[in-house]
């Protein structure tokens, strides 16, 4: 069974400048937010009531840098007999939350949007994929900077 979860931080220029300068007093959050989103997932059981512990076999969470902020990806892994849908959208939300306590004393405008499942295999409901819906928040820069269209 797996799960891939995705959604958006949304930040000022100065805070996006902060970052990719290496200039954040706190240190790297991408790494720190990276690491939250993995210990996030394997947390999440005691996180939300009522969501059984598995074992996971996987975890990894991407940040990958947009227009006016990132995109945080996540995906997970089990052999187990319960979905990890949840992990996967709990490592989205901790990292995204993590970004902010990093980011909060230069911006506190900081939104985070968009967290929501993407796709999930396995289990008595099968696959699930979400319709991709082409728009200019589908635009990413790639580690270049240039940007590419995400399809």
């Amino acid at each position: 069974r797996e799960a891939l979860a995705s959604g958006t931080v949304t930040m000022s220029a100065r805070a996006l400048r902060l970052i990719r300068d290496g200039q954040v007093a706190k240190g790297d959050p991408l790494q720190v937010a990276r690491l939250a989103g993995i210990l996030g997932a394997k947390q999440t059981s005691s996180l939300i009531p009522l969501c059984h512990q598995i074992p996971l076999s996987h975890v990894a969470v991407e940040l990958v840098p947009v227009r006016r902020g990132y995109r945080i990806e996540s995906r997970v892994r089990t052999s187990g007999q319960t979905g990890v849908e949840m992990e996967a959208l709990t490592a989205v939300a901790v990292a995204a939350l993590t970004l902010y306590d990093m980011l909060k004393a230069v911006d506190k405008g900081i939104v985070i949007g968009d967290v929501c499942l993407q796709e999930k295999t396995g289990g008595k409901s099968g696959t699930y994929r979400r319709p991709r819906v082409r728009s200019a928040k589908s635009e990413v820069r790639s580690r270049s900077g240039k940007v590419r269209s995400r399809t």
